[in-house]
């Protein structure tokens, strides 16, 4: 009978397996089927209102590529701003997808970014292009070489930067169709140099804020008395930050403040956010326990927050990686004419909007997933670091003019939180101390020996691997795909 019951359990188990199998594909058609049907609906768009006369079935092929990218970026490049916020538990993945959906698309369609720049991101000069037709063509090959990239990092789990994809699309199509005269190497230097500057200085950040609050909030006698003296203070600081980061780049298209206008601005919203967060961490944390757990209570609302303005901020800046190029073929389809200023219709607008949330819904879990928990462990005090180092980095590097990406910031953030945990955790005597007196932070390791301790590795050293790999390549291989598809494009056309 025993050998019944385990043959029996064996077969109940496959059909278990089969029948999560058979869901998970259900799901996965079920997702190309609607993503389809965008891509369709983006042809009839630009096929009803592009109101070209000429090129016309390049304006809608370009439309299908320009929502292809869009459903890719919404995949791929939102998991940065609600990753941290969903593996620290403050959000549930189905509000974080709602969350993110809602203000992606209000940032795209109310404050998209200036796409002029976004073509071509300095990197070349269109008016060496010898003719429209050859502009369209880079152009979509740009769209193709750069949206398959995104969509083959999504698969592979790797975060990565859809505005380092444009670029070297761009740029590889621009050498393809002109030569490398076309492109301006001191930006595409600068470029380079963000692939360190972004993650590092992201992790940076973030490591110093989690060390603030471990010595000032986490390993302090009396944690409730330190949370009103300090969270209140740090909630201000987001705000304030996220105040000058929409000043500076959300509104960029609508709103173009000078710089005092902005300091006053950050300073009026932190003093605003201070004088109501005050009362309320008060009155909130009557009654709690001193414990950790309480204080990440007190971090769950600021975090989600924190995951609505980073969307919309997201949606704002980042619509262009997926419309400019569709703009700009529309343009030379119209007038023939590559470097003047880019004008985007509505419709171009909503392609772009609609697809990033779509593609957020259909496809964005997994790599939220992974920024969220697979990286590092999060609670609500890491994320927190982390969403406020992605809005400060962004303030400084705008500032000092260099071109970050928005990803390796978000992603070098979630490295800084968790490589300083590996630090502090070895290190830190105040911690040791507190620990051995039966006062845990409520951490996994709080009960490990310092000898375990000493090998205990809080990042996961495959997926960082992974993904440090994925952004050094994506600019060359985005590049040199984009121009095999000039080519094969050229021949064809």
């Amino acid at each position: 009978m025993a050998g019944v019951k385990r043959s029996l359990d064996k077969d109940l188990e496959k059909i278990v397996h089969v029948e999560a199998a058979s869901r998970a594909l259900a799901g996965s058609v079920g997702s190309h089927g609607l993503a389809l049907v965008f891509l369709g609906l983006s042809a009839l768009l630009a096929g009803v209102y592009a109101g070209v006369t000429t090129d016309t079935a390049v304006v809608v092929v370009a439309a299908i590529l320009g929502g292809y990218m869009a459903l890719n970026i919404g995949a791929n490049d939102v998991a940065n701003n609600v990753g941290p916020a969903v593996g620290s538990r403050a959000m549930t993945m189905v509000g974080a997808l709602i969350i993110a959906a809602v203000f992606e698309s209000a940032g795209a369609l109310l404050a998209g970014g200036d796409v002029v720049n976004t073509i071509s991101k300095g990197i070349i000069d269109p008016a060496q292009v010898p003719d429209a037709a050859i502009f369209m063509l880079a152009m979509m090959a740009a769209l193709v070489s750069s949206a398959l990239w995104v969509n083959l990092a999504t698969w592979i789990g790797a975060p990565v930067s859809t505005t380092h994809a444009v670029v070297g699309g761009v740029m590889g199509a621009g050498i393809a169709a002109v030569g490398f005269q076309l492109v301006n190497w001191g930006t595409m230097s600068a470029i380079a140099a963000s692939w360190v500057i972004s993650p590092v200085l992201g992790g940076v950040i973030a490591a110093c804020f989690l060390a603030f609050i471990k010595v000032n909030l986490i390993y302090q006698e009396d944690k409730i008395a330190a949370a009103r003296r300090w969270v209140p203070m740090l909630v201000a600081i987001m705000a304030g930050a996220f105040a000058c980061y929409l000043a500076i780049k959300g509104f960029k298209r609508i709103w173009k403040p000078d710089i005092v206008t902005v300091l006053v601005l950050t300073g009026v919203v932190f003093a605003v956010a201070w004088a109501v967060v005050h009362p309320l961490i008060r009155r909130q944390s009557e009654g709690m326990e001193n414990r950790n757990q309480s204080l990440r209570t007190l971090f769950r609302i600021p975090l989600i927050c924190s995951a609505a303005l980073l969307s919309f901020a997201h949606g704002a800046n980042d619509v262009a990686n997926a419309i400019g190029p569709l703009a700009a073929i529309l343009r030379a389809a119209e007038f023939g004419d590559v470097a003047g200023k880019v004008h985007v219709p509505v419709w171009i607008m909503m392609i772009g909007a609609f697809g990033i949330s779509l593609g957020l819904f259909l496809y964005g879990p997994k790599l939220i997933r992974m920024v969220g928990d697979r990286i590092t462990k999060m609670n609500p005090m890491r994320a927190y670091c982390v969403a406020l180092s992605a809005a400060i980095t962004v303030i400084i590097a705008s500032w000092l003019g260099l071109p970050v990406s928005s990803t390796h910031i978000a992603v070098g953030a979630v490295f800084g939180v968790g490589f300083f945990r590996e630090y502090y955790t070895r290190r830190s005597r105040k911690r040791r101390e507190m620990v051995t007196r039966g006062r845990s932070d409520g951490s996994d390791d709080d009960d490990l020996t310092p000898e375990v301790l000493q090998y205990r590795k809080l990042v996961r050293r495959s997926h960082f691997l992974t993904i440090i790999a994925a952004w050094v390549i994506t600019v060359p291989a985005t590049a040199l795909l984009s121009a095999v598809v000039f080519f094969i494009l050229s021949a064809v056309v």
